[in-house]
């Protein structure tokens, strides 16, 4: 446990989510959009895996990172033409292999009838990550939606977590993160808030090195580590 100056001493009347690796696997679908940009370009397909190691920093990251992989690196106005021939074939693949994460709906409808407000906070742009919410059926839940596109800064930049809570009517210091990669502790970081990560997402290092006040191995695990917390402060 990384015991900081943003441990709540009571629970948390916010909690934000990341979407991709915490709420949802939407590696297939990523990967499915990945390959069929190479293939546009006569380049070989990566695997889910490949491509699940590239995810975070964005859309332009994620254009950046397959290019490289696929041995044909872009640079400069490359990868801003690749990335607009990207977002239409990405807009095309949000739900047609991507599955929630183990007890979302369970954790979200617990967290709801007890009264905490909750939203996501993504890198992932605006109308894709509301579609994947929408056709989960999950935005009933929340009270705040941001991706990355709505804000100037990606995380790990505090800007989407800031303009959440904004949104939500609560402070830093009475909210949560939740996320599974190093984007999500360094932006709960310069928020000022507490942040729990979870095992199975997308990053490559492993979740207990990331500096995470706490480590879940699933959403079922939330209202404990919470308690934990708390106990902690």
């Amino acid at each position: 446990m990384n015991v900081g100056a943003s441990k709540p001493s009571r629970s948390p009347s916010a909690i934000l989510f990341d979407l991709d690796g915490t709420l949802i696997d939407s590696a297939p679908d990523i990967a499915a959009a990945v390959n069929e940009l190479l293939a546009g370009r006569d380049l070989p397909p990566l695997s889910v895996d490949q491509v699940k190691a590239m995810i975070g920093g964005g859309v332009r990251k994620l254009v950046e990172r397959a290019f490289a992989a696929s041995g044909s690196p872009l640079a400069g106005s490359a990868i801003e033409e690749a990335n607009r021939v990207m977002a239409p074939i990405y807009r095309r693949h949000l739900t047609g292999l991507t599955r929630l994460m183990p007890a979302v709906r369970e954790v979200l409808t617990h967290f709801h009838l007890n009264g905490t407000a909750m939203g996501v906070a993504t890198n992932k742009p605006q109308l894709a990550t509301r579609e994947i919410l929408l056709h989960f059926h999950l935005t009933e839940y929340l009270g705040a939606i941001v991706g990355g596109d709505a804000v100037t800064h990606l995380k790990p930049a505090p800007d989407a977590l800031l303009l959440a809570l904004a949104q939500l009517g609560v402070e830093p210091t009475d909210a949560l993160m939740v996320g599974d990669s190093s984007g999500d502790v360094g932006a709960a970081r310069a928020a000022g808030m507490p942040v729990v990560l979870l095992r199975g997402g997308y990053t490559q290092i492993p979740v207990e090195e990331l500096g995470a006040d706490l480590v879940c191995d699933s959403l079922l695990d939330l209202p404990s580590a919470m308690q934990r917390l708390r106990a902690a402060a």
